[in-house]
């Protein structure tokens, strides 16, 4: 029985949101590019602010038990990942602790690699700290992105990678990566002495059947150089509330990290991150159910759509996350032409695929986390404007 509401999308309008940014200035602008979702929060949540607005001084916080034991219980229940609490490290976000690792176990110069087309602060964290950006792309087989591995060891080699930062689930391609996938690029990393970085924000939002395997849950001495990343924030829909929080369960490698974040001044975290992760994780399970059932259902309409509307559009698939990788390529359209159509005569907001990497020329991302009419609507302009 559904408990949620799913079907309208809360006013965005007048909270200086940035998905909706563009939209303020043209009404007649539907916007489906950045990663948050057009749903309300779960209840809890809610309530959980409102009592955090009750207290009547906002200072400074420190996490509690209660919260700890709320991730460490998640990470066990929901993903089989069991660990420490030692090895837990809170942090504003993913991107910022993408940062402090690149600082703390790399010099200038150094070589960081990721998988392209990837999340585009990946690159900008790498070659805003002087880093080496290395680059291994993706391939695009039966719909799905696989990885390369002659590719990725002779590029690790040839480059003496010190860094590798892996997306699972893959954004923008939805791509949830197998344990043997993650047992052979571990191996790689274990050879040749290469820290793993693995942004996994998306990891609840598994569909289709597909499940997330945690890397470090793959083989236990994968846990000797690996930092794993995530957060409450993307599959409850409370980024604004800023925390996130690795775990790296080598001493070492953690007391590197927290040094690094204690010389960034990023070692204090949001009271109002705190109360919503908490919330999030303790009376979350029964609306992310529902939610992913309403992500499926979308995602399936845009696939089919798109198939009988616009049959030279690609979509890949996603297996997680609500983003939807879109490939143009066979429409001849420049990437300005491209934008410039989707943005003025189909008045949607994509988000552009280049700036995934080079391999996302000729792309979009679209965003399906939306009750379903907007989604529908999306979908018509984007068909109603592409050429015959």
């Amino acid at each position: 029985m559904e408990r949620y509401n799913f079907e309208t999308a809360p006013n965005r309008f007048g909270h200086h949101t940035y998905k909706w940014k563009e939209a303020e200035e043209d009404r007649d602008v539907l916007p489906a590019w950045i990663a948050d979702m057009d749903f309300e929060v779960l209840p809890e949540i809610q309530q959980a602010v409102h009592d955090y607005a009750d207290h009547l001084v906002y200072g400074y916080t420190y996490a509690s038990e209660e919260l700890i034991k709320a991730v460490l219980d998640w990470e066990r229940d929901e993903h089989g990942y069991a660990f420490d609490r030692d090895a837990l490290v809170f942090i504003e976000g993913v991107v910022p602790a993408i940062s402090t690792a690149i600082q703390a176990f790399t010099k200038e110069g150094d070589a960081v690699l990721i998988n392209t087309p990837v999340y585009p602060p990946f690159a900008r964290s790498i070659k805003l700290n002087n880093r080496r950006l290395i680059t291994n792309s993706l391939v695009e087989q039966d719909g799905l992105f696989q990885i390369d591995f002659e590719q990725l060891e002779r590029d690790i080699v040839d480059n003496e990678v010190k860094i590798y930062v892996l997306c699972n689930p893959h954004n923008p391609g939805g791509r949830v990566w197998e344990r043997e996938v993650l047992e052979k690029i571990g191996r790689l990393c274990k050879k040749y002495s290469v820290i793993l970085v693995s942004d996994e924000i998306h990891q609840d939002l598994t569909l289709f059947g597909n499940e997330h395997q945690s890397f470090n849950a793959v083989s236990p001495d994968f846990k000797d150089f690996s930092l794993i990343l995530s957060s409450a924030t993307k599959t409850f829909n409370i980024a604004g509330t800023k925390n996130s929080y690795a775990v790296i369960e080598n001493p070492s490698l953690r007391h590197q990290f927290k040094k690094r974040q204690l010389a960034n001044n990023q070692h204090e975290i949001s009271g109002l991150g705190f109360v919503a992760t908490e919330a999030a994780y303790r009376y979350g399970k029964s609306w992310l159910t529902e939610l992913k059932t309403v992500l499926e259902e979308n995602i399936d309409f845009v696939v089919d759509y798109f198939a009988k509307e616009a049959p030279r559009l690609r979509v890949m698939k996603p297996q997680g996350t609500y983003l939807i990788w879109l490939d143009f390529s066979e429409y001849d359209l420049t990437d300005d032409q491209l934008f410039q159509l989707l943005r003025e005569e189909a008045k949607v907001v994509l988000n552009r695929g280049s700036d995934f990497g080079q391999e996302g020329k000729s792309h979009a991302r679209l965003n399906a986390a939306a009750p379903r009419d907007m989604v529908v609507e999306t979908c018509k302009r984007i068909g109603a404007v592409l050429p015959k």
